[in-house]
């Protein structure tokens, strides 16, 4: 047997046992020294395999888990070992053939070009590949170019937003196509100006079958920054075989996890400083894997591969291409921009008053007061406590003429289990057969969340249940008379696996490859995939809901409310800023989640969703009075400033912890609304033209590539840059100053710059 000094390591992540060691081709041998491993292969053997199969471009076959050396040969592919975290160990060969060539010559049309593909190589997956498939080449403006791969024959799940597409191609656009059809198709986007290569399928792994896709293209750089919701360590991607999953799930905050919502778009910048855009709209599960040759594979479990680019130059071209398309962000109200304080744990309304009347005994601004679900009757929508929050509508209309407005809290699901003729909302809904429904497509689906008893899930997605849901709505504010509607849980959330009684076995519940999401289970704290919605299976429509709630409740609550309309929803999906803002869900109280926090609201700047913020302080655990502090002095320049915290914990209001803590919390908010004008014209701006609000500060110092990854700073708009103290006991910190002339917004005098 080797000695330790010429063992590799066959095994590096968690998991290993003789069983699976074995399974890989590999040696298992026990050692009583921890840094050698039970299980390897020899070392040169291993060198040699590395160096004929380089890691940084080798596209994954055996994507799913319990690869083996026969699993994988027996589907054509190859077999070689790697140290290296995360480097798959079967793999494309290099030369082919595999995916899909051309069947004839490219066919000319008003907007580019169509191309019927043929599958000509034998490795399949996870079978019912087809063959042919067609793709769809259309220059639609002068820097927005749309390539679609379907099925020809058979109709096939496709995202229900309207982009439009002009009928005539643009004259001079900014991109050329070219095409080699060699052992398999080549397919590459390049900027005109500079010869660029923006996207290039010359690493193959084109793959089209009933439940898997996959396309794989390089990359121009490194500099990629997107993907959303997910929590990682930096604004700037790690390329390194990082793999993020993106299905709408109730989770909070945790590393690489799928979170709330769903953007399958990045922003790449250039080696030469150019910037770019790619959104793949498609709403199934799916995954991508950033990988160092730079490339980049995507992989879905249905619809079609539907993909945007959009040329810039420069980030902020990009953003406003990516919302001319998708939608521009809408414009909140004014007093929205102020400081909010919400709560789930109000347990009475005197609790509530005593909270308003702490931060007014302070003097520190308080523009907008929440109703979390224990305003509600046993977490009831549409009702209100009568016995805890007695008085609430007068209590309501006292804060509107103290100048605070109040925003209620209301979730997608309904409890069924009321007594006939006592909740109206249920009751409505049934008898208009509003809800998403098991796979029999006739019977509601029915789970367990947070309402009494069995609930029912309205189906937005149906024209009927946006009606239902404006008109409960409007009828509900003449009861309490709010100023907007937060909603939450709209993933949509789900306290067990599926429904009652659980997921039926077949292909729709348990595909044959799910993409990297949290526990590997489409189900989970979910309804079942084979459900049925308006728009057909859940299976597809899942990560739509919480879009396609914000639509509905956009209407309701300008109808309702007969001003510009507030809407904060927990789930989002490509487009979702049209109508709403975003918190960033379920966060700690812990120093990371306040540079987390900062790398989030980036992100959604990115998705056209400017308006955007987290719990200051944290939602979960409990916020020390120095983190607390900070994370005030932090919040008061997200765009939506809250501070929010979850039932049980303690009170964390920036009145609670004392004199010192307010005067330092009054001053900051204070600052931040001397700057209200100026945020309120970046909103107006973002609301017409589509630019960002928050944005990196490689936005304005793109050709200084140390500020490609900085993200513990940012700017409110092009012109004030903040750096919070993201540390504990720190009384300092150092600040990256790109060149330029930089003014001290304390003292207007020139701190840098000539």
């Amino acid at each position: 047997m080797l000695p330790g000094s010429e063992r590799v390591d066959c095994h590096p992540e968690p998991g290993a046992n003789e069983v699976n060691c074995k399974s890989r081709g590999c040696h298992w041998c026990a050692s009583e020294i921890p840094s050698i491993p039970f299980r390897f292969s020899n070392t040169k053997v291993a060198s040699d395999c590395t160096a004929k199969f380089p890691i940084n471009k080798r596209i994954d076959c055996h994507p799913q888990p319990g690869a083996s050396q026969e699993t994988c040969e027996t589907k054509g592919c190859l077999w070689c070992s790697s140290v290296v975290a995360n480097v798959p160990w079967c793999f494309y060969s290099a030369d082919g053939p595999y995916g899909y060539s051309l069947n004839d010559q490219p066919e000319k049309t008003a907007q580019g070009w169509r191309l019927i593909l043929n599958k000509h190589d034998s490795i399949s997956l996870f079978g019912n590949d087809i063959s042919p498939i067609g793709m769809d080449i259309e220059y639609q403006t002068k820097n927005r170019l749309r390539f679609r791969i379907y099925d020809p024959n058979n109709k096939r799940f496709e995202v229900p937003l309207n982009i439009d597409s002009p009928p005539n191609a643009p004259v001079d656009p900014d991109y050329e196509i070219e095409f080699l059809n060699n052992t398999s198709l080549y397919f590459r986007i390049i900027r005109k100006t500079t010869g660029t290569i923006l996207w290039e399928t010359s690493l193959g792994g084109l793959i089209f079958s009933n439940q898997f896709l996959q396309m794989t293209t390089t990359l121009p750089s490194t500099s990629v920054y997107g993907f959303g919701e997910h929590e990682h360590p930096s604004f700037k991607h790690d390329v390194n075989f990082v793999k993020y999953g993106m299905f709408s799930r109730d989770q909070s905050p945790a590393a690489f996890s799928n979170l709330y919502g769903v953007h399958p778009f990045y922003m790449c910048i250039e080696n030469d400083f150019n910037a770019h855009g790619v959104l793949l709209l498609n709403s199934n599960a799916q995954d991508i894997t950033l990988k160092p040759h730079p490339s980049l594979t995507f992989r879905t479990i249905g619809g079609i591969l539907d993909f945007y680019i959009f040329l810039g130059p420069t980030p902020e071209n990009v953003v406003q291409q990516y919302t001319e398309a998708i939608g521009r962000p809408y414009l909140p109200p004014y007093w929205s921009l102020g400081f909010h304080l919400s709560r789930w744990g109000y347990h009475n309304i005197d609790v509530l008053k005593n909270t308003v009347e702490r931060l007014k005994k302070y003097d520190i601004p308080h523009d907008v007061q929440y109703g979390d679900v224990d305003y509600m009757e046993r977490q009831m929508d549409f009702t209100y406590d009568k016995t805890n929050f007695v008085g609430l509508p007068e209590y309501i209309d006292q804060l509107k003429k103290d100048g605070i407005h109040y925003v209620i809290a209301l979730d997608p699901f309904l409890t069924k289990d009321e007594p006939r003729g006592t909740y109206r909302p249920f009751e409505l809904g049934e008898e208009r057969g509003i809800w998403i429904n098991n796979s029999d497509g006739v019977t509601p689906a029915v789970g367990e969340v947070l309402s009494p008893g069995e609930s029912v899930f309205a189906d937005f997605t149906n024209p009927q249940t946006s009606l239902w849901w404006i008109e409960m709505c409007m009828e509900f504010q003449n009861i309490l008379n709010y100023d907007g509607i937060l909603i939450d849980m709209n993933e949509p959330a789900n306290f067990g696996r599926g429904q009652q009684p659980g997921c039926a076995r077949n292909n729709l519940n348990n595909p044959p490859y799910v993409p990297y999401i949290t526990g590997g289970v489409l189900a989970e704290k979910t309804l079942c995939p084979d459900s049925k919605t308006y728009l057909g299976n859940f299976y597809d429509a899942h990560s739509l809901f919480g879009w396609s709630q914000t639509i509905p409740t956009f209407y309701a609550c300008q109808n309702a409310t007969k001003k510009r309309a507030f809407v904060l929803s927990r789930s989002t999906f490509v487009g979702s800023g049209r109508y709403t803002g975003h918190w960033l869900g379920d966060n700690f109280s812990r120093w990371k989640d306040m540079h987390m926090s900062i790398i989030g609201m980036l992100e959604f700047n990115l998705f056209g969703i400017p308006y955007v913020g987290a719990d200051i302080c944290g939602f979960n655990e409990e916020a020390t009075s120095e983190l607390c502090l900070r994370w005030m002095q932090l919040g008061a320049f997200y765009p939506f400033s809250r501070n929010h915290n979850a039932f049980g914990n303690k009170e964390q209001d920036p009145g609670v912890f004392g004199e010192e803590f307010a005067a330092i919390s009054r001053s900051i908010l204070k600052i931040r609304y001397s700057l209200l004008p100026y945020l309120y014209t970046l909103f107006y701006h973002s609301h017409v033209s589509g630019s960002t609000v928050v944005r990196g500060l490689m936005h304005e110092f793109t050709s200084d590539p140390q500020t490609h990854g900085i993200d513990r700073a940012f700017l409110w708009g092009p012109a004030l840059m903040i750096a919070p103290v993201l540390q504990e006991g720190a009384r300092s910190l150092s600040v990256y100053f790109p060149e330029a002339s930089w003014f001290s917004l304390y003292t207007n005098s020139l701190e840098l710059g000539q």
